[in-house]
């Protein structure tokens, strides 16, 4: 039931990630063809919007990971402990 929750929770980000830079590139076009916008601040939305989804969705895959590796380690560990 847990890894349920977990791998649910790894598709939910998967998402939010799609969705965010699906945001970005949309709000850097309606930026574009905005007159009071123009191309430059297009471009800026773009790659200002494009760091905050890397730094963001990194930080999310950070989090699964690490429960991940503590899984993984905690596993290792009882192992271990089972051969002594």
């Amino acid at each position: 039931m847990r890894d349920f929750f977990i791998n649910s929770l790894e598709k939910i980000v998967t998402g939010i990630i799609i969705l965010m830079t699906l945001g970005v590139l949309l709000s850097g076009v309606a930026t574009i063809f905005n007159p009071q916008g123009g191309l430059l601040a297009g471009l800026a939305v773009w790659v200002f919007g494009g760091l905050y989804v890397l730094i963001m969705g990194g930080m999310l895959y950070l989090a699964l990971g690490i429960h991940d590796n503590t899984r993984r380690t905690a596993a290792a560990v009882e192992a271990l402990a089972a051969k002594q």
